[in-house]
């Protein structure tokens, strides 16, 4: 396992910028790589991440750049880039990162190819070793220092030694050896906040909300077990937990969508919304493989302007009577 004392962090969105701090803070020399030039002259110049982070400074141990071969070089390189953009970075500069310990830290599901993050990873940089880190998180919380705990989740050998290279006084980190269940946990619970957002952005209340998690987690573990993954997973930090927070406060950008769909107003121009890719993403893989998904089947055909709110919760309403 390389070490850590070096971290590239390669995009500088909030969660990559929030990574970034708190690596920094538990004194480890970390570069991080910004895609859009001016954006990293701007926050070396501030100090501050304005667009994405603002108020939050960055410590003196993080150093900007647009150069990726300088973020690339650190033994151990976290990849916080949006889930339907990592192929692009990665087919660009892949072979800066041969060799490297690399760290898929965004949620969701590849469009076209159902692929998660690590997966496309190991496709584009076979040489590399992998690992994930998911979990309930807000990219403030972590920049400000507060409690946060997350699971990092890898097949590699000496995973140990990560997990301890990585954690800090006010991050802690779980590991798993089931990489998988961690992906689908974190990335379909994203599906489910934009369905939580929904209902309440509608009107219906709390209650519908509390069915609406519950039938939610049932279908990501159905769905995640289907495909292989740990059924104790999903009860963990990268499911269970990923679902609670992201389904139940506004900081979530995928619940806030969800909000402004119910309630019929404007959503959030320029946010990241990872659950609107991954319902149709999933959609298509659970379809070529005999599953029904109906919560995703309602977030993706809401969000794709098929059905209308109104209609999306009759049909989920009048489904057949079941065993829970």
């Amino acid at each position: 396992m390389p070490d850590a004392e070096r971290i590239g962090v390669i995009g500088a969105g909030a969660f990559g910028t929030a990574l970034a701090i708190a690596q920094a803070m538990a004194g480890r020399q970390v570069t991080l790589w910004a895609r859009n030039p001016g954006h990293a002259a701007d926050m070396a110049r501030l100090r501050e991440n304005a667009t994405r982070l603002p108020g939050v400074k960055l410590p003196g141990g993080v150093s900007v750049t647009g150069d990726f071969a300088a973020a690339a070089s650190a033994p151990v390189v976290l990849l916080a880039l949006p889930t339907q953009t990592l192929r692009g970075a990665l087919s660009a500069h892949g072979a800066a990162l041969a060799g490297r310990m690399l760290v898929a830290c965004s949620k969701g599901v590849e469009l076209g190819t159902g692929l998660l993050p690590a997966q496309i990873v190991a496709e584009l940089v076979p040489e590399a070793q992998t690992a994930v880190l998911t979990g309930p998180s807000f990219a403030i919380d972590i920049a400000q220092g507060k409690p946060t705990a997350l699971t990092l989740a890898t097949a590699v050998g000496g995973a140990e030694a990560l997990q301890g290279a990585l954690s800090t006084r006010n991050l802690r980190l779980y590991l798993s050896d089931d990489p998988l269940g961690a992906q689908l946990g974190g990335a379909l619970k994203n599906v489910v906040a934009i369905a939580a957002g929904i209902t309440m952005g509608a009107g219906l209340g709390e209650s519908a909300r509390a069915a609406l998690m519950t039938r939610g987690f049932a279908e990501i573990a159905r769905f995640a077990e289907s495909r292989g993954a740990q059924a104790a997973t999903l009860w963990g930090l990268s499911g269970f937990g990923d679902l609670v927070l992201t389904c139940t406060s506004e900081k979530s950008r995928n619940f806030r969508h969800g909000l402004a769909l119910g309630a019929g107003t404007e959503a959030e121009p320029g946010a990241t919304v990872e659950g609107i890719a991954t319902a149709a993403g999933a959609l298509g893989l659970a379809g070529r493989h005999g599953l029904e998904l109906p919560v995703t089947a309602m977030v993706a055909a809401v969000t794709g302007g098929r059905l209308t709110v109104a209609e999306a919760v009759e049909r989920l309403m009048s489904r057949p009577l079941r065993q829970e």
